[in-house]
């Protein structure tokens, strides 16, 4: 019977994050990262389906931290509130995670194989936020919008955040809901149910 290793998901990222910073990311191999975890490609794979993971694994648990923050949501609050409500509550649990944020981010930018796998759980995390706001009765096509501007609000602010660690999450998601307004011709402050 194999022993669970609590902390290999974490040894493994550690060692994923080392080799891509020191070699580049297409050129490491899932045993290199193995190897300097000091476990197995087996243990990589009972964590991971592919040395891409490595970058996203936080991805289901961020996304099911904001449709919880939804499902919680004010009742007074607009759709596009309610949602940058929740990813800011649910982001606030990445503010120790800024050295490790902005290296992530480095490596994305640098390959367009992990681009394409971030949109890919960008698109899943709206679709869930989409599916939650819907659960609280908003109709389909306005929660579809809501959801996909919501997370370009996140994206946006956590980039800045990134640049920045120390400023204030909630602050920057505000800035960028303000932007955002703005730049469809709706008035930071202006409420859609006024």
């Amino acid at each position: 019977m194999a022993r669970w290793e609590p902390d290999a998901q974490a040894r493994l990222q550690q060692a994923a994050m080392a080799l891509f910073t020191e070699g580049g990311y297409a050129e490491v191999t899932i045993a290199q990262i193995a190897d300097r975890a000091g476990l197995t490609k087996r243990t990589f794979f009972n964590h991971f389906t592919d040395k891409r993971e490595v970058l996203f694994a936080g991805a289901k648990a961020f996304e099911e931290s904001v449709v919880k923050h939804l499902a919680e949501a004010h009742d007074g609050l607009d759709p596009i509130d309610a949602a940058v409500v929740a990813l800011t509550r649910a982001g606030l649990a990445l503010a120790g995670y800024g050295e490790f944020a902005r290296a992530r981010q480095e490596l994305i930018a640098s390959s367009t194989e992990l681009q394409e796998r971030d949109l890919i759980k960008m698109t899943s995390l709206a679709s869930a936020m989409a599916e939650a706001l819907c659960r609280i009765g908003v109709p389909p096509r306005t929660a579809t919008f809501t959801a996909q501007a919501a997370v370009t609000v996140f994206t946006t602010a956590y980039a800045d955040w990134i640049t920045d660690p120390g400023a204030d999450l909630d602050a920057l998601m505000q800035r960028s809901l303000a932007d955002l307004r703005r730049a469809v011709g709706h008035p930071p402050g202006h409420s859609d149910r006024n």
